[in-house]
């Protein structure tokens, strides 16, 4: 069962004392890498392990788009009232990017001893229901009562008798239970928005059971399968081996992309502390798996592949593989570029780009015209990246121009992170643009030198363009040593500052030229023989 959610990943990182520092540092990785969630298990009993609210809240502070979460919140000593107004502050600080994933609680002895009550399997499942109705309440988000302003419910284990909600969350905040037990299960089809089971509690292949009991309870409840969103917790190592995450990035892809396609998960969060570990994961897994998903269901969708095709998707699109299906002229339609300019270097010449025929008449099936979408698609990520990027640089230079004596050490610190954030969010550009244009080089290009010669002037032309891009992104490296070298209160000086706008033109001017001629070529080229 695909229940067509959009795919979406993060990361479970560890809130061990110890390391604050590191795990704010991933938490800015995963924003700066575009992933989904920054989610952190919560054990108050637990010595050695931060606060879980306050440290989403640093986490919400550092970042600007990643969405935080408990994974999951220990209802036991979390009373409901404080719990709700805790996640809509969070939201509010956020911009909207808090959710709330919540447990009925486990370990009882340590909850005991940390001053929490010891509750039976059915205790605790009836005290989460009255919670989860507090809650949404308390956020004016109660279905029963939409935008009701006063919250009273006498339970057998919470009791709140016309207290005023709020404050009010910005957005609609999600609610996630972690949920295994049949009785669980049903709560989670009738009240949740998504469930949230761990590796290792639910292997892949108790999934799909499960999610049928999630079903029948959602559809007794009037709701439908797909309001509830199927989240994994998920661990892993890359290298040799074999089993479930085991092996290369491409292993993990077509498993995860298998699961999201037969037992209908579309939320990955992997628990690591390893920043190295979540730049692949982010960077390799998360396209890979998108792309092999994305594929399946446009192929499902025009009826050139089956419903219930029991795995992963091939990686490989090639023209003729598929049922024969409608036909139409090329949708997709290159990037203009409108010849502007932000530098005045020209690392080459634009006027002796080879060409190549792009014939009116030819017509492609939607799985065919789904290769070039692809690579547009990409491009625009790419392009949505760097504008992204200015504009951090943007704003560290408005930073620096508004620092006054008055509030010197205020946004010394707001500087230092800036200036940090900036770092990241390079370093991790130009690993995405590299990395995008070896995939072109050693595989696609390659493919499509051999599928149509006649292309080898403009494949040639492309693969020198990335050599010069390359270097240009170098100067960004170079230009972000500059930016290090802060005077002793962390604010970069106006020459650094200089310096990485004019590495950052340059980049701008080429990389978007390099783009759109790119997609000009090889719309064609790529309908007819896809990616190889």
């Amino acid at each position: 069962m695909d229940y067509g959610h959009e795919l979406q990943f993060g990361v479970f990182a560890s809130p061990d004392a110890s390391r604050v520092h590191e795990t704010l540092e991933l938490a800015q990785l995963a924003d700066v890498l575009g992933l989904d969630l920054f989610t952190v298990q919560d054990h108050p009993y637990n010595a050695k392990h931060l606060d879980t609210s306050t440290l989403l809240t640093a986490v919400a502070a550092r970042t600007t788009s990643v969405r935080v979460a408990a994974n999951v919140a220990n209802l036991p000593l979390r009373p409901p009232v404080g719990l709700a107004k805790a996640v809509a502050t969070l939201d509010v600080i956020s911009g909207g990017r808090a959710e709330l994933g919540l447990g009925t609680g486990a370990f009882w002895d340590a909850i005991v001893a940390a001053g929490g009550e010891r509750r039976s399997p059915k205790q605790a499942v009836d005290a989460l229901v009255e919670a989860i109705h507090i809650i949404r309440a308390t956020w004016g988000q109660d279905p029963a009562q939409p935008g009701a302003r006063s919250v009273t419910l006498e339970g057998e284990h919470y009791s709140v008798k016309g207290m005023h909600a709020g404050p009010f969350p910005v957005h609609p905040v999600e609610i996630w239970l972690g949920a295994y037990k049949p009785r669980m299960l049903r709560v989670t089809g009738r009240l949740a928005d998504g469930w949230l089971p761990s590796q290792g509690y639910a292997e892949p292949d108790a999934l799909p059971a499960l999610n049928n009991a999630i079903d029948v309870a959602a559809e007794s409840a009037g709701r439908g399968p797909q309001a509830i969103r199927r989240m994994y917790n998920v661990f892993g190592q890359f290298g040799a081996g074999s089993g479930f995450l085991r092996g290369t990035a491409r292993d993990w892809a077509e498993q995860l992309a298998g699961l999201s396609l037969t037992a209908g998960m579309s939320t990955y969060v992997l628990g690591t502390d390893d920043p190295d570990v979540l730049r692949r994961f982010a960077g390799e897994v998360a396209p890979a798996v998108r792309e092999l998903v994305g594929t399946e269901r446009a192929h499902r969708a025009d009826g050139s592949a089956p419903r219930s095709a029991p795995t992963a998707p091939s990686a490989t699109v090639t023209s003729g593989t598929r049922a024969a299906d409608s036909r139409s002229p090329l949708t997709v339609r290159a990037t203009p570029d409108d010849g502007a300019r932000l530098s005045a270097e020209r690392p080459w010449r634009e006027d002796d780009r080879p060409v190549t025929a792009k014939p009116d008449d030819a017509a492609y099936s939607s799985a065919e015209q789904a290769v070039p979408q692809h690579l547009v698609d990409v491009h625009d990520h790419l392009r949505g990246e760097l504008a992204q990027l200015r504009d951090i640089v943007g704003q560290v230079r408005r930073g620096s121009l508004s620092t006054g004596a008055a509030r010197s050490v205020l946004n010394t610190m707001a500087m230092r992170q800036n200036n940090w954030t900036l770092g990241a969010y390079c370093e991790t550009y130009c690993r995405l643009v590299t990395g995008h244009h070896t995939l072109e080089d050693r595989s696609i290009f390659v493919h499509l030198r051999r599928a149509e010669p006649d292309l080898g002037p403009v494949i040639d032309r492309l693969e020198q363009e990335h050599h010069v891009i390359a270097d240009v992104l170098e100067q960004v490296d170079e230009a972000l040593v500059g930016l290090v070298g802060t005077d002793g209160y962390g604010q970069a000086g106006e020459g650094a500052l200089d310096e990485i706008e004019r590495a950052l033109d340059l980049l701008t001017d080429t990389l978007l030229s390099h783009l759109a001629y790119e997609e000009r070529e090889l719309l064609h080229p790529l309908a007819r023989n896809g990616f190889g």
